[in-house]
């Protein structure tokens, strides 16, 4: 037409470059190549993705799970064989004990039978001789606890030491002593005696004393000697030994 130049025209008023949008009624998915079919080749791309990163996830779980299995499942392994050789040594020692009762049982009656067989019932000799026999243990039981009974018992005795001091280097020494001497108990033996140089020309009277443990009180002893105070001003033990 007359004023037009070659090439193609514009689009009318309201028109957009490109492509003319589908007809009202048309169906069907994007046209290739347009930026709707690019977008839908996203979405399912990631979709794509993400089921893709869920079955690792779900491997990993799920290797986990056999792992744990595996692992369980030797351990009643384990238990299993353990309780199954228990079983096999509990049913050993029962079969053995069982034999063994059975045995018992089968020579009691045998035994009881034989028993049967030697009863006299008019009376044997052996009711004698074991009435001798009796008679001959009572009496060496008797001969061994008179011969017991006569065994000396041991008397616990301790062997004593003494010192004993006078009040003053004029005490007369021999008056103390015999003092001392004159002391009587049962179990008290008196020993030997000496006069020990203290000090300052004191000196003071060691005797020696054998008394029986149950009898005499080293204690008692002690004080007896220190009632003759006219002599004495203290008595200590020097020393002392068991016997």
């Amino acid at each position: 037409a007359a004023g037009q130049v070659g090439g193609p025209q514009p689009a009318a008023a309201g028109q957009v470059g490109g492509p003319q949008p589908a007809a009202a009624g048309q169906v069907g998915g994007p046209q290739p190549g347009s930026l709707a079919e690019q977008i839908a080749k996203a979405r399912q791309h990631i979709k794509n993705s993400l089921e893709a990163v869920e079955l690792v996830g779900e491997e990993k779980v799920l290797a986990a799970k056999f792992s744990s299995l595996e692992l369980e499942n030797k351990e009643l392994r384990k238990v299993t064989e353990d309780l199954k050789s228990l079983v096999v040594s509990l049913s050993t020692r029962v079969g053995k004990l069982e034999s063994g009762g059975a045995a018992t049982t089968a020579v009691a009656p045998a035994a009881a039978t034989e028993d049967d067989d030697d009863v006299d019932l008019f009376g044997s000799d052996d009711e004698e001789e074991d009435a001798e026999k009796a008679r001959i243990t009572a009496e060496r039981l008797k001969a061994y606890h008179e011969k017991k009974s006569k065994k000396p018992t041991v008397i616990a005795k301790t062997s004593v030491l003494f010192d004993v001091k006078p009040w003053a280097d004029d005490t007369d020494l021999d008056a103390m002593k015999a003092a001392c001497l004159g002391i009587e108990m049962e179990g008290l033996v008196w020993g030997a005696s000496k006069l020990v140089p203290v000090g300052y020309g004191i000196q003071k009277l060691q005797i020696m004393c054998t008394v029986e443990d149950e009898k005499v009180s080293i204690e008692e002893l002690g004080e007896k000697m220190e009632a003759f105070e006219e002599f004495v001003q203290s008595v200590d033990v020097a020393a002392m030994n068991k016997i």
